[in-house]
């Protein structure tokens, strides 16, 4: 069965070689992040830190650092975990393989956590400022813990049912936090912490919140987990782990997960914020310092031979790319379930998730429709951006499933194609303006706001997509210009300068210079860009470029551009403003003398030579 805690899959781990122990003595400030980004980035081991400078506590890292691990890792559960899902995707499905009802019965008996009176993790009491300072990014506020699961209880129903178990990023020290007293507690909105704090709020109490770090590792999967409301992350941890979660009672105190690494204590003040942050994030940016809430640290808890696991979070693929796979993996069938005609959606991590979805629908009103044009297509994209963590989303792209069968939404670049081919720009572009976008997406006009765009297509296309640039007539002080796909271009642009009224005048320049020229007309896609070179080298670069540094309602221009009934349109290509602008965050960058310093590790005859 699975891992009951994190011990038993390190031992697991090296003895099968997908593990490697560093004795070498590793310093958690930068140190340590740039070895296990190097690590990654080659589908290298997990790591096991045995000496971690100021620290007494190993560390370990890069567990899910490749998807077949992941699969190695939860290899007794995982078939069992989708069969759960099969069958309530297809109830009905009972009746024709009611066999399969009976091999989830162990599964369901561990999605019960069970109270338990003591457990490993009360061995020892300890301090925040023992606990390894783990920095990954030069400009990083402080020491964070990257892979906390943060336990809370709805205060108007408490109890193991209706508690929240979510991975939310803890600054441990630094800024205006007091030492050993206090630390940072981070999280977005839709997250469901969120629904707790609020109701300790409404109540005039603090809420209690338990930070677990460690211990078995379905329970930093179940963390991530997108879960409908009413499903406990603890059940779903309880069937990926193969076992009843232990859950110690302590009287009137929150329930800790026994078989945890550490445990911090405390309570998060129902008005009191301090600054947190800058974070690197992975949208590849810092996180700014902005007021979050703060959790008064009571206790901090460790078992006997306790490691603590961290990843490192920056522009993807990172570690957190293979979480976002397995729940893909786990909870596709479910998503026609949630959202009639809706075949699949995908979050594209290249585009640092939230910014960019793909999705494909169907479009089944066709004996309503007098001409052929996205109509099903529009009610799905609403219902999608209606859904948790999807409604965060800032660029919606939803095709017909009736126009390609074939068509695989994992597949970016077949479905931009796709799209580009069939896209009515005077039609098919639908804005959202002044909504919500995801707290770490600096694009919008203030932290938690922005807009939101769906372009939707169907039917047989309408244009062919270059795939040579040929002979362009660009505009004095633009350029180079490069392929980034068929029929999209990267045009190197002047500097971001705002104009009076906020619009930079470059963007005119380029929008009145293309109009009527057709050598720009064959393109339906244009993104203005600082470094032409550098979006167009690869697929990934093109997308975090574009995404990442748009706000649809402020970004997105047009050629012949023309407002109608409300409805924005263009006759001509279609325009994105993807250069900096001065109030988006900085990019993440290594600190060059780490990078020196981990290089002369990794040298032939140095003591990371082979790990790295």
């Amino acid at each position: 069965m699975g891992y009951r805690n994190l011990q038993d899959c390190l031992r697991d781990l090296e003895a099968t070689g997908q593990l490697v122990r560093i004795e070498h003595e590793v310093d958690p400030h930068l140190e340590a992040a740039e070895i296990h980004r190097r690590v990654f980035q080659a589908g290298g081991p997990a790591l096991y830190y045995a000496r971690v400078k100021g620290c007494r506590f190993p560390m370990a890292s890069n567990l899910f650092g490749t998807m077949a691990r992941v699969r190695y890792i939860f290899r007794d559960t995982l078939e069992a975990v989708s069969r759960l899902v099969e069958l309530k995707a297809d109830p009905a499905g009972l009746a024709r393989r009611p066999w399969q009802a009976a091999r989830s019965l162990p599964t369901l008996m561990h999605m019960m956590p069970r109270r338990v009176r003591t457990g490993s993790v009360l061995a020892h009491s300890s301090t925040i400022d023992a606990l390894p300072r783990l920095q990954s990014w030069p400009d990083d506020g402080g020491p964070f813990i990257t892979l906390p699961q943060v336990y809370t209880e709805d205060p108007d129903q408490p109890g193991l049912r209706h508690s929240n178990l979510g991975m939310y990023r803890v600054q441990l020290s630094g800024g205006q936090y007091r030492t050993n007293a206090e630390v940072g507690l981070h999280y977005q909105i839709h997250r469901g912490i969120g629904v707790h704090h609020a109701a300790a709020i409404r109540r005039g109490e603090p809420l209690r919140a338990n930070i677990f770090v460690g211990g078995a590792p379905a329970m930093s999967v179940a963390a991530v987990m997108p879960l409908p409301e009413g499903l406990s992350e603890l059940s779903f941890a309880g069937a990926l782990a193969g076992h009843r979660i232990p859950m110690i009672a302590e009287g009137q105190n929150l329930p800790i997960y026994a078989e945890a690494d550490f445990c911090i204590t405390g309570t998060v003040d129902p008005l009191r914020k301090l600054p947190e942050g800058p974070f690197g994030d992975h949208l590849g940016y810092y996180s700014l310092a902005h007021d979050y809430p703060v959790l008064r640290v009571e206790r901090v808890w460790h078992r006997d031979g306790a490691v603590w696991p961290f990843t490192v979070v920056g522009r993807p693929p990172q570690e957190d790319t293979m979480f976002g796979e397995l729940i893909h993996e786990i909870t596709g069938p479910l998503i026609p379930t949630v959202i009639p005609g809706l075949h699949a959606v995908h979050a594209v991590d290249a585009a640092g998730v939230h910014p960019l979805l793909l999705a494909i629908g169907s479009e089944r009103y066709t004996p309503y429709a007098q001409r052929q044009r996205p109509q099903e297509l529009l009610t799905t994209a609403n219902a999608i951006l209606g859904q948790g963590q999807l409604s965060l989303a800032k660029y919606l792209w939803i095709v017909a499933r009736e126009d390609d069968p074939r068509l695989d939404v994992h597949d970016v670049a077949a479905v931009l194609r796709h799209v580009l081919m069939r896209a009515d720009w005077t039609r098919d572009l639908h804005f959202q303006t002044c909504t919500t976008i995801d707290t770490l997406d600096y694009s919008g006009s203030a932290i938690n706001e922005g807009s939101k765009l769906v372009i939707a297509a169907v039917g047989p296309p309408i244009r062919q997509l270059p795939t040579e640039i040929g002979t362009l007539r660009l505009p004095a002080g633009f350029g180079p210009a490069r392929m980034c796909l068929p029929g999209v271009l990267a045009v190197q642009a002047p500097a971001y300068k705002s104009g009076p009224d906020g619009d930079d005048p470059v963007i005119e320049t380029f929008c009145t210079a293309a109009a009527g020229d057709e050598s720009w007309t064959r393109f339906p896609l244009v993104m203005l860009v600082d470094d032409a070179e550098f979006t167009s080298r690869t697929l990934q670069n093109f997308l975090w470029v574009t995404f990442t540094r748009s706000n649809p309602a402020a970004d997105v221009y047009g050629v012949d551009a023309f407002t109608r009934q409300k409805h924005w349109g263009c006759r001509g290509t279609l325009v994105i403003d993807a250069r900096k602008k001065p109030h988006h965050a900085p990019p993440l960058v290594e600190d060059p003398e780490i990078v020196r310093r981990v290089d002369a590790l990794g040298a032939a005859g140095g003591p990371l030579a082979g790990i790295i």
